[in-house]
């Protein structure tokens, strides 16, 4: 016999109950997923042009100088194109010109690098004191940034002069005619020239990404540290220095990238470009020469893939080094 009672009023209405809410869970899934297209359409929809453009600009001009270093390629020639394999490449690292580029382009980061990031640095954090006319400062030392290079190598050209430039009749002041280089047509001087102009123009734009993460450090720990005793020294090391360390690998990046594109101050500053004898010749300098003084596009474009693969090369190092730095942090 069975137990069971007779359903109560209850019982009927329990199974439309779940149904409903059944119904009401697919028709929200369904809107979050409505939503989540709409989102990805919106964000594709913003970023096409930003891609467009970086196909356009970066990835077709890549694309075809990699075609190109493949061929015989030739300025304005009625020369039937062929391709050639590896004959461009062979050629480039065979030429003692190329390599004396790659040596002074080396030399000139070796030094600018740490000169201009040391230099970023120090003023970074002086102008980040409570010091009166700090604004003023900022300013100045950003106002080079400002300067298009091109401007920048004329003016200190004329500063250069071996007679009447402004550098020289203030060292032959000091010194009593005793130095009196002449910067700009000695192979001696010529880069060191160089170096002065490209971080006279280039440490502002440094010391404001480090103005930047010296802002964004909780002054907690320099308070902390000052109770426990540190002196400025320590602070700089053990908060400043950390505190910086991924706006310290970003500037290292991009000053080392700017210093391997060197081309605008060899190409105006010497009395020819790249001179004296080749002293101040670079890489970029040498793609130009070599693609409309030579008229061989090919070769000219095998120069600028071996370009792009060095300083490719470097970027990922330095990247691989922090991450390495980091993981063992």
């Amino acid at each position: 016999m069975s137990t069971a009672g007779p359903p109560t009023p209850l019982q009927p209405a329990i199974k439309p109950a779940r149904t409903s809410a059944r119904k009401a869970a697919g028709h929200h899934g369904a809107r979050r997923l409505g939503s989540r297209a709409r989102e990805r359409w919106t964000a594709t929809l913003f970023s096409a042009p930003a891609a467009a453009l970086l196909i356009l600009f970066l990835l077709a001009p890549f694309l075809s100088a990699v075609a190109l270093s493949f061929t015989n390629q030739r300025l304005s020639s009625p020369l039937p194109v062929e391709l050639v394999g590896f004959e461009n490449y062979q050629r480039i690292f065979a030429d003692a010109k190329f390599w004396r580029a790659f040596r002074n382009n080396a030399l000139f980061a070796v030094i600018v690098v740490p000169v201009q990031t040391a230099a970023a640095l120090g003023m970074a954090v002086l102008v980040n004191r409570r010091l009166p006319g700090r604004t003023l400062f900022r300013t100045i030392y950003f106002l080079p940034t400002v300067t298009v290079m091109a401007v920048a190598a004329v003016v200190w050209k004329l500063l250069l002069l071996p007679e009447g430039g402004l550098v020289n009749s203030s060292l032959s002041t000091v010194t009593f005619g005793m130095v009196e280089p002449g910067w700009l047509s000695s192979t001696t001087w010529a880069m060191p020239a160089i170096v002065i102009t490209s971080v006279w123009q280039g440490v502002g734009f440094q010391m404001v990404i480090f103005l930047a993460g010296l802002q964004n450090i909780p002054q907690s720990l320099y308070e902390a540290a000052r109770v426990d005793g540190a002196t400025a020294w320590h602070q700089f090391r053990h908060v400043t220095l950390p505190g910086l360390r991924n706006t310290l690998i970003f500037v290292l990046n991009v000053t080392a990238i700017f210093a391997f594109r060197l081309f605008d101050q060899v190409y105006l500053m010497p009395q020819f470009p790249g001179g004296p004898l080749d002293s101040t010749r670079t890489i970029m300098l040498e793609l130009l020469q070599t693609g409309y003084s030579r008229r061989m596009i090919g070769q000219a474009s095998a120069i600028a893939v071996v370009f792009f693969v060095f300083v490719l090369g470097i970027t990922l190092i330095q990247r691989r080094l922090a991450r390495e730095e980091r993981a063992v942090q």
